[in-house]
């Protein structure tokens, strides 16, 4: 599905994904939600795509859910079907690097996204909350689980039983995201950062990605699966162009690989 509310554009192995809904805070309705789920899925199987960027247009990230639509009685979360669950499957299991650029306020479903997300910029004016319980409803897209890992159990808790929102300052000193910026250069940052990590040897890349969500197992298991990988990775075509680089003194090209 398509709509005017999404706007994707692709240079330079980066797809950036925009929630265009300005006027509204970019609240994410169906259309919205399916069209992002087939902007991510989309880029996965496109060789030429390396990264995904995720942002939102005027002075917001997102509002989070179109109330209207959320409390449409046929929409029930849990419904595979659902635009919402698509969209949630899609940055569940997204093998190619997700950056967040937090462009304003982001609610809801706009903080836990960036749960999923492999790096998350933001602009100074940026703010987080996840007022959930202030609705009398339960946090999404596994953030009671992801959320303490990434905050912390204590600013976890208080933000998903208060609900109160946090500052970038705080985003950033609690390690929800990477890096704040000032907001007129955000996008020009987040892209340049994804247009980095495009120019990178894309298997090691996606091999990384899929090491770090992996579940957790012994230290011993984990070494023991690294030094398979990386012995697999010596006769690799991207290890092989790396060193023909740094023997030949020249920038290694991985954009054919």
């Amino acid at each position: 599905m398509s709509t005017d509310r999404i706007t994707v554009i692709d240079d330079m192995g980066v797809r950036l994904v925009t929630m265009n809904r300005p006027k509204k805070k970019n609240a994410i309705t169906e259309d919205m939600y399916a069209a992002m789920a087939d902007a991510i899925n989309d880029a996965q199987a496109d060789a030429e795509l390396r990264v995904v960027v995720l942002t939102g247009a005027g002075d917001a990230f997102t509002a989070g859910n179109d109330m209207a639509a959320f409390l449409n009685p046929k929409a029930r979360m849990g419904d595979a079907d659902l635009p919402v669950e698509r969209f949630l499957r899609a940055i569940l299991t997204a093998r190619k690097p997700l950056i967040g650029a937090v462009n304003g306020l982001a609610i809801g479903i706009g903080v836990t996204m960036l749960l999923h997300c492999d790096l998350v910029y933001a602009a100074k004016s940026a703010t987080f909350s996840t007022p959930f319980v202030n609705l009398g409803l339960m946090p999404e897209a596994a953030s009671s689980l992801l959320l303490p890992f990434a905050v912390g159990p204590r600013l976890a808790a208080e933000m998903l039983m208060f609900g109160e929102p946090i500052d970038s300052a705080k985003a950033l000193e609690s390690g929800l995201i990477n890096a704040v910026f000032a907001d007129h250069a955000l996008i020009e940052e987040a892209i340049r950062r994804a247009r980095q990590l495009a120019a990178k040897p894309p298997e090691a890349l996606l091999t990384i990605k899929a090491l770090l969500k992996r579940a957790p197992e012994s230290p011993a298991k984990r070494m023991a699966r690294e030094s398979a990988l990386f012995a697999e990775r010596l006769q690799s075509a991207e290890c092989h162009e790396a060193a023909s680089a740094f023997f030949e003194k020249r920038k290694p090209d991985f954009s054919n690989l």
